[in-house]
């Protein structure tokens, strides 16, 4: 037990080695068709070839710069409106309305508009990502800040905080955990919206790979592209995991042990 405690990435490897084994012998015996469920093994196939032709490299390279520019932007917004109406009630009872009911949006819905106003080329598919990062991370941040303890903040007082050092000792730890959760719940849908974003006319990403893949009738391209997606996206998130630790050390938490 020790052991696995100390490899915890290989046991998240479990359940996906055994789904690619059964998967790969359903195919070889016949009960899954293999033309439109390539086997592990030709997927590996097609995408050492994308590799070797440059093609899969440009392609990761486009999607990740979209979604990391979309991000930045997004994160960046909805963390300030968050912490203004979340700090101050006369902003948020003129902003937060209008938020919530831009948020019922579909995103998609965005896409026409988008193109209208942007244009087909990277700015609308910037703004599309932007647009899915920041509602999570906005929603996140303004419920933090509305459930900080008011007793915590008075006994702040009580020992002389000034409101600076109220905001500073107590409000921004309060919300940090919240704050991150919400950034990789923005990042997630980062990932979703670029896909939409990349079906604007994009001639490059992980998108336009999906796209040509259904056009072409090519399951593994298809197939290529979704494990990419997750595989980038997982990567994502334990970076933004292991950069937000240091930040979070000071917690005193319950932690799943093996």
């Amino acid at each position: 037990m020790k052991n696995w405690a100390a490899r915890p990435a290989l046991i998240g490897l479990i359940v996906p080695a055994l789904l690619g084994l059964a998967w790969e012998f359903g195919v070889r015996y016949g009960v899954v068709p293999g033309r439109l469920m390539p086997p592990p093994s030709a997927l590996w196939t097609s995408a050492v070839a994308m590799v070797r032709a440059g093609e899969l490299q440009s392609h990761i390279a486009a999607t990740l710069w979209r979604v990391l520019v979309g991000f930045g932007i997004g994160a960046g917004a909805g963390t300030v409106l968050g912490l203004l109406t979340g700090a101050s009630l006369w902003a948020r009872l003129l902003l937060d309305p209008a938020i919530q009911a831009i948020r019922a949006i579909p995103s998609l819905a965005w896409v026409p508009l988008f193109i209208l106003w942007l244009g087909i080329f990277e700015t609308s598919k910037l703004a599309l990502v932007a647009l899915g990062v920041f509602f999570p991370v906005y929603l996140g941040v303004l419920s933090a800040i509305q459930d900080v303890d008011r007793k915590l903040v008075e006994v702040g007082r009580v020992f002389g905080l000034s409101r600076f050092g109220i905001v500073w000792r107590i409000t921004l730890p309060a919300i940090l955990p919240v704050w991150i959760a919400a950034l990789r719940s923005g990042l997630g849908l980062g990932f979703m919206f670029v896909i939409a974003a990349e079906l604007m006319g994009a001639s490059e990403g992980l998108g336009f790979l999906l796209l040509d893949g259904q056009q072409m009738g090519r399951a593994d391209s298809i197939l290529v592209a979704m494990i990419t997606f997750a595989l980038l996206g997982k990567l994502a998130d334990g970076i933004l995991v292991g950069l937000s630790r240091p930040l979070l050390r000071w917690q005193d938490v319950v932690r799943a042990k093996l």
